[in-house]
């Protein structure tokens, strides 16, 4: 399924970059947001990876430690083609820690170790530190003021491409399924799924920006910045636009499933007319038992810098769990990812 061009914040960019050229062009750096209490049978792990995959990591701990692959957690996923620091979790009940310069090799690097009484869980994490180096930029005037906007303004908050597989590879699985095909890894269906939410998410984004809609509609669902919770107000008064205005509180969108939207009247409106338009994914998400819920329609990136290096400009920012890096670098510049030309031969 070839996927939507989602509609820009500020104009499509016309300058090209190349990021992962090499790993070390794309740094990752996870950011739990709490500490460890140093007691416990799990053993938590501070890991730096270079050109591996969680999955991987995984495998290489669980065959370092001799335990099985479902005592290790992690709060999120990393990509292979990067250099990243991610934290990781072993039960090791009633057990000392194996040796660790056993574990280590040219790819792997333990940063640091310490024990915690609970397991590391999907999604436990606050966020993460990018470190991106994009190839055949220059810092013009131009560039310097897309970089000031998103700084300022921030950028759509959509699912990266990687979220829809190959070609909307997911997407068309997720149909598949939805039209009564049997998936039985549940990884995969999960997958499926997720494709098919995140799709309906961004077109209602799109829709917002399109529609200049990114202030505060009547009937908005809006969220408590730094924080899942939202409410809907009755009316959009003055004190909600302060507060919008100091990002006290954000706009959001539907993350689909069964049950009744939050929004309402204006809002509510625009939401069901553009899910309307993917009537076969609303209903496999609901049939599939999903409940609404609600994401940020915006991504705001924190401390974010930028240098210019030899025919290339280093970017460096925050984002919470959940966002992708290459939204807001697609807010910059047209992105070629360098990794694939490798694999690919081109």
């Amino acid at each position: 399924m070839a996927l939507p061009q989602w509609q820009y914040l500020y104009s499509k960019p016309q300058v090209t970059a190349t990021i992962r050229t090499n790993p070390a062009d794309f740094y990752v750096d996870e950011n739990l947001g709490y500490d460890f209490d140093g007691q416990g049978e799990h053993l938590m792990l501070h890991i730096e990876k270079t050109n591996l995959n969680t999955s991987a990591i995984v495998r290489e701990l669980a065959h370092w430690a001799n335990v099985s692959n479902k005592v290790i957690g992690y709060a999120g996923l990393k990509d292979r083609n990067a250099i990243t620091r991610q934290y990781f979790s072993i039960q090791l009940p009633g057990k000392e820690s194996p040796d660790l310069s056993l574990l280590e090799s040219d790819q792997l690097k333990v940063i640091s170790s310490a024990r915690n009484s609970k397991k590391l869980r999907r999604g436990a994490l606050k966020g993460n530190r990018f470190k991106i180096i994009l190839r055949g930029l220059s810092l013009t005037n131009e560039l310097t003021e897309r970089l000031q906007q998103i700084a300022s303004d921030g950028v759509p908050n959509y699912f990266g491409q990687q979220r829809f597989g190959f070609d909307g590879f997911n997407l068309d699985a997720a149909k598949e399924m939805f039209g009564g095909r049997k998936i039985k890894n549940r990884d995969k269906r999960s997958i499926y799924l997720s494709a098919a939410r995140s799709l309906i998410f961004n077109n209602i984004v799109a829709a917002r920006i399109r529609d200049k809609q990114l202030l505060p509609l009547l009937g908005d669902t809006l969220m408590l910045a730094g924080s899942k919770a939202s409410f809907t107000p009755t009316e959009v008064d003055q004190e909600i636009n302060q507060r919008f205005k100091e990002r006290d509180v954000i706009l959001s969108a539907p993350m689909w499933g069964k049950g009744k939207l939050s929004s309402f009247e204006t809002a509510e409106q625009l939401e069901l007319e553009v899910a309307g338009t993917e009537s076969e994914l609303t209903s496999g998400l609901e049939a599939a038992g999903l409940k609404q819920e609600r994401r940020a329609l915006m991504l705001y990136p924190k401390g974010m810098q930028w240098r210019e290096l030899d025919d290339a400009i280093e970017v460096e920012f925050e984002l919470p769990a959940g966002s992708y890096a290459t939204s807001v670098l697609r807010e910059l510049c047209q992105v070629i990812d360098g990794s694939q030309l490798y694999k690919t031969g081109s």
